[in-house]
């Protein structure tokens, strides 16, 4: 078990969750399948770690998003090919 980023309770665990994603270019939203997530059983919170969150942001502006279809799974959307190498506006690392 984990630690709960809401509650702080020692009651969170992976889990799999489905979630909408507004595209970067505010075109419509996608659903996103089988979405790494965690879920407390204290507060019934369900989230996405900021990692988690950081990949599918920075998956989605290196891939020509005008091919996903409106439902993809997690895993579909990570192994989807690349149009950029890196993302260029990303200045944390």
């Amino acid at each position: 078990m984990n630690r709960c980023d809401w509650c702080e309770e020692v009651k969170a665990e992976h889990d799999q969750t489905t979630v909408y994603w507004e595209l970067p270019d505010g075109t419509k939203a996608i659903e996103i399948t089988d979405t790494p997530a965690v879920k407390c059983r204290s507060c019934g919170m369900v989230y996405q770690e900021d990692a988690v969150i950081e990949e599918i942001e920075n998956q989605l502006l290196l891939i020509d998003t005008k091919k996903l279809p409106l439902s993809v799974s997690f895993d579909t959307l990570m192994k989807t090919e690349r149009i950029l190498k890196r993302n260029y506006f990303d200045f944390s690392s």
